[in-house]
C-alpha cells in the first residue's frame, strides 16, 4: 500500500540524522510544526543551541530531501533556536546570567588547548551566541595576545567589579589583562584559586549563552575549584595523537567524571602535519589516538586539527583562525567543532518529545 503524503514527509523528517546534533531530529524533538498545503510543505525546526548560520545549512538539507518527493512543489523551512540552560548540578549557584559554562582542558601543556578554547569561543559567537572567555591559566595566560588585547585593561564603574574588554564580539577576562605581559605569577595555590574566583565571580559578564573557560594544564587546584564552586555544563578534552599526551588526557577526562561534569568530547590537535612548501601530509605524532580514546570512553570526537603553520600565525597575530579565515578548511573545522559542542550541551537537557502531528490543508 503506497504511503500517504503525511507518511512520506514523516519518514523523511524522522529519519534525518543531523550531522551536528548526532541524532535524528525527531528523536531530539526538534520538529516543531509540519503542514502540507496542497503540494507545498511548510516546516518549523526549533533547536536548543546556537545556529544562526547553521540553520541555513540545515534548512537547505531538509529542503533538498523533501523535494525528492515527486509531488512536492515547494518547501519552506524555518529554523529557530534558543540556547538551553541545563539544570544546575549539586545545587551550585549560577554565575550571574550565564547559561552554560564550558571548560576546555588537557592533562598536559603544549597540546593546543588555548588555541582550541579561543576558536571554540569565536565559533560559538560566529553562530550568533553571546559568548565570554575566561583565561583560567593564571601562571601562563595567553588569551590577551590571541585576542589582540595585549596591553589593554578591564574597566570598573564601582571599584568592586570588572568589566571585561571585548574582541570579535566575545568578552574576555584574564590575569594577563591586569599585569605586565612578561611578569611571572610567583603565587602559591591558595592565591591562585582566589584569583580565579575574582576573575570569574567579580566580572560583569552580563547575559551569556556560553562562557568558555581556558583551563591550565593538569588536574590541580583550579580544576577542582571550578568544578566545586560553579555549575560547569560540560568539558572538552584537548589532546594530541601520541601515547604520552593521551595518557595525561585520560587523567583529565576521569577527573571531570569524578566531579560529575559531563565530558562533551575530545579534540585532537596535530593529527597530521601539512608541509607548507609541498603540501605533503604525514602523521608525525601517530594516528587515530583521539578516536580510540573517544571510543574507549564513549564520548564524541569533536574535531581533528592538523599541525598547520597558519593556526599558529593566526593566534600570534591576535586574529584566530575562525576570524582570519572562517570559510577556509581550518576555520570550518573549528566552527563545526563549536557547533557540536553547543549541540552536545543541548542533548544533555533533552527529554523524550512526541513527534508533532502533520496538518494537511487543501490549497
Amino acid at each position: 500500500m503506497p504511503a500517504t503524503r503525511e507518511q512520506a514527509v514523516d519518514a523523511i523528517l524522522q529519519d534525518y540524522s543531523d550531522p551536528i546534533l548526532g541524532v535524528e531530529l525527531g528523536t531530539a524533538g526538534a520538529i516543531d510544526n509540519v503542514s502540507i498545503v496542497g503540494d507545498d510543505v511548510n516546516l518549523t525546526v526549533k533547536l536548543g543551541f546556537t545556529a544562526a548560520r547553521y540553520g541555513e545549512e540545515l534548512s537547505s538539507a531538509l529542503g533538498t530531501r523533501l523535494r525528492s518527493l515527486p509531488w512536492v512543489r515547494d518547501v519552506r523551512v524555518s529554523v529557530r533556536w534558543t540556547v538551553a540552560a541545563p539544570a544546575a548540578r549539586r545545587n551550585l549557584a549560577r554565575v550571574q546570567q550565564v547559561k552554560n559554562i564550558v571548560a576546555v582542558a588537557s592533562g598536559k601543556g603544549g597540546v593546543g588547548k588555548s588555541t582550541t578554547a579561543v576558536n571554540l569561543a569565536l565559533g560559538l559567537a560566529y553562530e550568533g551566541a553571546a559568548v565570554g572567555l575566561l583565561d583560567a591559566d593564571i601562571y601562563g595566560p595567553s588569551q590577551p595576545r590571541m585576542f589582540g588585547l595585549s596591553g589593554q585593561r578591564p574597566t570598573t564603574q564601582n571599584g568592586k567589579t570588572l568589566q571585561p574588554p571585548s574582541a570579535y564580539g566575545v568578552k574576555m577576562m584574564s590575569i594577563g589583562l591586569l599585569i605586565d605581559e612578561e611578569q611571572p605569577m610567583v603565587w602559591r595555590g591558595p592565591m591562585v584559586t582566589q584569583a580565579l574566583n575574582q576573575l570569574l565571580l567579580d566580572c560583569e559578564w552580563g547575559e551569556l549563552d556560553y562562557l568558555v573557560v581556558d583551563m591550565p594544564p593538569g588536574t590541580g587546584d583550579i580544576q577542582l575549584t571550578l568544578a566545586q564552586r560553579v555549575p560547569v555544563s560540560g568539558a572538552v578534552i584537548v589532546t594530541t595523537p601520541q601515547d604520552i599526551a593521551l595518557l595525561d588526557a585520560r587523567k583529565g577526562l576521569k577527573m571531570f567524571q569524578k566531579v560529575d561534569v559531563p565530558v562533551l568530547g575530545i579534540v585532537e590537535n596535530m593529527s597530521t602535519h601539512i608541509c607548507s612548501s609541498c603540501g605533503h601530509e604525514e602523521s608525525i605524532f601517530g594516528a587515530g589516538g583521539g578516536k580510540r580514546m573517544a571510543d574507549q570512553y564513549g564520548v564524541e570526537l569533536l574535531a581533528e586539527l592538523p599541525l598547520d603553520i597558519r593556526i599558529r600565525e593566526d593566534a600570534d597575530n591576535g586574529k584566530p583562525t575562525v576570524i582570519a579565515d572562517p570559510n577556509g578548511v581550518l576555520g570550518r573545522i573549528y566552527i563545526d567543532m563549536a557547533r557540536r559542542v553547543a549541540a552536545r550541551l543541548w542533548r544533555g537537557t533533552l527529554q523524550p518529545v512526541a513527534f508533532p502531528e502533520i496538518v494537511v490543508e487543501n490549497s
